[in-house]
């Protein structure tokens, strides 16, 4: 061997470290994101289903099945509360549209073993879930 190639299976195998690194980060903040969206989901699922009992009772006595924008949005308000434990939520709205009852959310997911190599802004996950009063009969 050449004295001029010493050292070139150090630098190669450096390489690949570092190459091994990032996809290990790009793995580990794909699935941290994919777990903050799943929480989210199931967040708003939960906030919505409970908004849709906000019946205004006036028009239920009368036979109508009429959302209370008020009530439905306390109740998803008191939901999220319950169901958040803590967590910071970087927005959620709740918004009564005739008979249904659509909730979003959204929180920021930071970087990070892909911090290491990418500085920035964390990136933003949303979730929405929408629903309705039935009527069973």
């Amino acid at each position: 061997m050449g004295s001029d190639e010493r050292g070139s299976i150090t630098l190669w195998v450096l390489g690949l470290c570092v190459a091994l690194l990032f996809l290990g980060g790009l793995g580990l903040d794909l699935w941290r994101a994919i777990a903050v969206r799943r929480e989210l989901s199931a967040m708003a699922d939960a906030a919505a289903t409970a908004a849709a009992n906000g019946l205004d009772e006036q028009s239920l006595r009368s036979g109508s099945v009429v959302l209370d924008p008020t009530r439905a949005g306390a109740i998803a308000a008191e939901t999220l509360a319950r169901d958040a434990r803590g967590a910071r939520l970087e927005a959620a709205a709740v918004d009564v549209d005739g008979d249904q009852v659509v909730v979003a959310l959204e929180d920021d997911v930071p970087f990070s073993l892909l911090g290491i190599f990418i500085d920035g802004e964390p990136f933003r996950v949303r979730a929405t879930a929408t629903a309705q009063p039935q009527i069973r009969e």
